[in-house]
């Protein structure tokens, strides 16, 4: 069967430094990617106590290797693969909240993992959801205050957008993961007297009703269509599903990869969140810049990469990122992406609670700012100024 999937007191003793070994020599004189906080200019030393090793070889940049991280910077940076994992009869579900990744303020999120014909319980949330898919096929359902519904399947890249208070569900088509936002279920400890003279029926059809949130639970794949509406189904605008790979990718400076852009101005819907989905050629660059208006939530889909978040006054602090990752970057921290692989793809998706995604290009600031004055503050030739391309390039090649 296939699966789908959707789409954070010590005391110290001296140690002398070891001398450099092969291994150091090997890699330009530092250790940091054989796992050990040894630099080229003898700084550092042998980890001798416990330490996680594989830890320490996926984030050679906690060990030090950036020279030019300085400061306090608080952590950016929490795997999925450190969430509790929630088994349940339909599949899983692992979350990543405020408890596990302080720093992101604006966006929670989680993968989930739906079997074959799994049924997300109905529900709605007190704010937006935000969902794509990176494995299988879903239906979605939702309807909103005026009675405006739509029942769609989608696929991998798809999105839906569900607005605070739309109701809605989704069911598994081929075995899903996806990733997504707390709910109200149908499924409320509500009084079966009560149910029953909602709906005009007799109690006993209440009978089986799960008395706990059942969540996601198994079910067969639906075969029927909603008939005898009243209310519209929403298409066009008013749609609550974006096929992100049926539009062309944005129009960017750079030859580095793909930028799809998933907000407000090709969304309509979607109007508390903003996103792209990026693929990042190997050893590719997503130029410095930061962003205005929001938080940047990422979560990393497939390949490694490299990041460092300048958050002002001189601090800074690189990650190193894989697979599964999420991360945020504060709003106005300068940061960037690197595609570290030599021959895979890096791809991410990123969120940020606006309507609109903004963000500003360091070359472009200081190609249009007057040349003399750019250089005089870096301390470069002019002519290198002159030189700096007066468009945004995005993903460098």
């Amino acid at each position: 069967m296939r699966a789908a999937s959707v789409l954070l007191g010590l005391a110290a003793s001296a140690i002398a430094a070891p001398s450099p070994s092969v291994e150091s020599r090997d890699n330009g004189g530092d250790q940091f990617t054989l796992g050990q906080p040894i630099s080229k200019d003898g700084k550092g030393g042998r980890i001798l106590g416990g330490t996680n090793k594989e830890l320490d070889l996926q984030n050679p940049d906690n060990l030090g290797q950036q020279s030019t991280d300085a400061g306090i910077v608080p952590n950016l940076k929490w795997s999925f693969s450190d969430s509790k994992t929630r088994i349940l009869k339909g599949g899983w579900v692992r979350e990543q909240v405020v408890t596990d990744l302080p720093s992101s303020h604006d966006i929670a999120g989680a993968q989930q993992h739906l079997k074959k014909g799994a049924i997300r319980e109905l529900h709605w949330h007190k704010v937006a959801e935000w969902g794509i898919i990176y494995n299988g096929r879903i239906t979605v359902s939702a309807v909103d205050e005026n009675g405006v519904y739509q029942a769609t399947e989608i696929g991998y890249g798809d999105v839906w957008y569900f607005p605070p208070g739309v109701a809605h569900t989704v069911q598994d088509r081929v075995c899903l993961p996806h990733l997504t936002a707390a709910p109200f279920p149908l499924t409320l400890p509500t009084p079966k007297d009560i149910l029953a003279k909602n709906f005009g029926v007799p109690e006993s059809t209440f009978k089986d009703i799960p008395a706990a949130n059942p969540y996601i639970f198994n079910a067969p794949v639906a075969t029927k269509n909603v008939t005898g509406a009243v209310t519209p189904q929403a298409t066009g605008d008013a749609s609550f599903v974006y096929r992100t790979l049926q539009h062309p990718p944005e129009k960017i400076g750079g030859t580095g990869g793909t930028f799809y852009k998933i907000d407000s101005t090709n969304f309509p819907i979607s109007k508390e969140i903003a996103a792209t989905f990026v693929t990042l050629k190997p050893g590719g660059l997503r130029e410095l810049h930061w962003h205005p208006n929001a938080e940047e939530w990422l979560y990393f889909h497939k390949g490694k990469a490299r990041a460092t978040a300048f958050i002002g006054n001189g601090a800074a602090r690189t990650f190193d990122f894989s697979a599964g990752d999420t991360a945020v970057f504060p709003t106005n921290a300068g940061h960037y992406i690197e595609n570290t692989s030599k021959d895979e793809d890096l791809v991410w998706i990123e969120i940020y609670k606006s309507d609109h995604v903004a963000d500003v290009s360091l070359s472009q600031w200081l190609a249009l700012t007057p040349p003399e004055i750019a250089a005089q503050t870096l301390k470069v030739p002019v002519e290198f100024i002159e030189q700096i391309k007066r468009e945004k390039q995005v993903l460098i090649e």
